[in-house]
């Protein structure tokens, strides 16, 4: 790896032979491989992992918010679970008032209706997304995966100082919602790091789910219970919005880089897509030899993700609603038209309007077992606490999906009944000669899908270990301002600069990566960054050899 940079890693990889776990936070992780070591699939581990994120790690997911996960099935099928949310039957293009036709506040509305409270609830998918998920693939019963979640929401967990952070960063919100207030804001402060945080209302809502399933939320009195409180709260989700919801298995989107496959989401997510289009791009260049880091290769990286951009404004969205062009996206001719509009030695304008902001405030988890079992799942509440209310005697937080969508009619990610919430998650596998060598993801809204394509090119043409690949500096644009991270050269700004792009320096681009990859020696290696309480845990040893037994005498 050579460049203009100075990172370190701050984390270590792990090992495994018999499965892995990489979750962004470490009871997550340990309730997966809990799974795995009792005799579980990488499907039972993600779904027992996600239930115990939504205890632990609640500002990020939960049962009531959406995500995209990304299965490859031992026989090397891949597939696509969309548990995305949707707008509700009575959402309408003009339900809000915007406050500005440009950005940064374009996406606003007046008194945050689109943001925060219950006017800002699309419907859920993720607990329909997870229940089928686990009784299609997975091992073991709802009941036995859930159990590691209604541990700990019962017995507590110890509040980390990344946790205690999210709560302080949304205080004066959350302090507007008695409920979620209660729980997250004890004597009105935002709880402390070190602090024990139960959730028995959440541990009787997760039994409940344990015994009934989704029908419990969907068809049950659970979600009575739910619609009832968003109703009186100013919210227009009904009660057919929750009968209604379907999860959609979709067939995910292929390409190629070098000597490897990249297969991705499809739309409503731009995820796969525009990383394969970016990475068509930038084909056409030697960025081993342009090195990590440098002016040079950055630029071109840059421009990249301009172009993407540009593309997803104009044509990315629910392709229940929009024609989107995937053929022409994915197609090789039309990145080698784009690559050669590039000025390698200046940036330029790629007209890519007005691009919508998106949530940085999600999950991700990356799962393997030694069966040939292969999960990516990126999972969210959208915002940090949702849209920052907690319905009353049941622990579930809600989202604020309603967020993703334009408030401005018209366009194409405006608002309408019924339809899917386009977002950047970006669950990627990669393999060579068929064979799966990596899997990774992260949170991050509209970074997401850029730093996936970074990290892909950390990982196959600056041959980065895994660890490095997922701690590596990044950087960031939508088109205008661009986002370098600290750690990439103290010089690279002013170059940058001096080309025409008008560069931030930022703390951190996009959030906690983690990935798993398999080694040419038959194991498997996991690794999470510094951006997130990410804990890989692999699973090693194994049963007794046939035959091995021994007796005192």
């Amino acid at each position: 790896m050579e460049g203009c940079a100075s990172f370190h890693c701050e984390k270590s990889p792990a090992g495994g032979t018999w499965g892995m776990v990489v979750s962004n936070h470490p009871l997550a992780s340990a309730a997966g491989v809990e799974m795995l070591a009792s005799g579980g699939n990488a499907i039972d581990a993600t779904v027992a992992a996600l239930f115990t994120l939504s205890v632990v790690e609640p500002m990020m997911v939960g049962i009531f918010g959406g995500g995209m996960t990304h299965l490859r099935l031992p026989d090397g099928r891949h597939s696509v679970i969309d548990g995305l949310s949707v707008a509700p039957g009575q959402a309408r293009p003009d339900m809000y008032e915007p406050v500005s036709n440009q950005l940064p506040d374009y996406l606003e509305t007046v008194e945050r209706k689109n943001a925060v409270g219950a006017s800002a609830v699309a419907v859920p998918g993720n607990l329909m997304a997870w229940c089928e998920t686990q009784r299609q693939f997975g091992r073991f019963s709802l009941g036995d995966v859930i159990e590691p979640a209604i541990r700990h929401a019962t017995r507590g967990f110890l509040v980390t100082p990344y946790l205690s952070e999210c709560v302080r960063e949304a205080a004066h919100d959350l302090s507007a919602n008695p409920e979620i207030s209660r729980q997250f804001m004890p004597q009105g402060c935002p709880i402390e790091a070190g602090a024990r945080l139960t959730s028995t209302d959440y541990a009787q809502t997760l039994r409940m789910i344990a015994q009934e399933g989704e029908g419990a939320l969907y068809h049950g009195a659970l979600g009575d219970t739910v619609i009832e409180y968003l109703k009186g709260a100013g919210g227009v989700l009904e009660r057919d919005d929750l009968r209604s919801y379907r999860v959609i298995e979709r067939e995910p989107v292929w390409g190629s880089y070098r000597d490897f496959e990249i297969v991705g989401p499809p739309p409503p997510s731009s995820g796969g897509v525009h990383v394969i289009e970016m990475l068509n791009i930038l084909e056409g260049y030697d960025l081993a030899s342009l090195g990590f880091g440098t002016r040079a290769s950055v630029h071109l990286i840059i421009e990249a993700l301009k172009i993407a951009f540009a593309d997803r404004k104009a044509v990315t969205a629910d392709p229940a609603f929009v024609d989107v062009p995937v053929a022409r996206l994915l197609d090789k001719r039309y990145a080698q038209t784009r690559r050669a509009q590039i000025d390698t030695g200046r940036a330029r304008k790629w007209h890519a309007g007005v691009a919508l902001p998106e949530s940085p405030d999600t999950t991700h988890l990356t799962v393997a077992d030694r069966d040939g079992y292969l999960v990516a799942s990126t999972q969210t509440i959208n915002s940090t606490f949702g849209a920052r209310l907690m319905v009353p005697g049941t622990g579930i937080i809600a989202n604020n999906y309603m967020y993703l969508f334009d408030p401005h009619p018209g366009h194409t990610l405006s608002v309408a009944p019924g339809k899917r919430v386009t977002t950047s998650q970006a669950p990627v596998m990669v393999l060579r000669d068929g064979v799966a060598r990596l899997a990774l993801g992260l949170p991050g809204g509209l970074r997401i899908f850029g730093v996936v394509m970074q990290a892909l090119i950390n990982f196959i043409d600056h041959k980065m270990s895994l660890q490095e690949m997922v701690e590596a500096p990044r950087v960031w644009t939508q088109g205008d301002a661009v986002e370098v991270e600290r750690g990439l050269c103290s010089s690279l700004g002013a170059q940058l600069t001096d080309m025409g792009h008008p560069v931030t320096t930022v703390s951190l681009v996009g959030g906690g990566m983690n990935a798993v990859a398999f080694n040419d020696d038959g194991t498997m290696s996991g690794a999470a960054c510094w951006r997130a309480d990410g804990t890989p845990i692999g699973l090693s040893g194994g049963r007794a050899r046939s035959g091995a037994r021994f007796s005192a005498e």
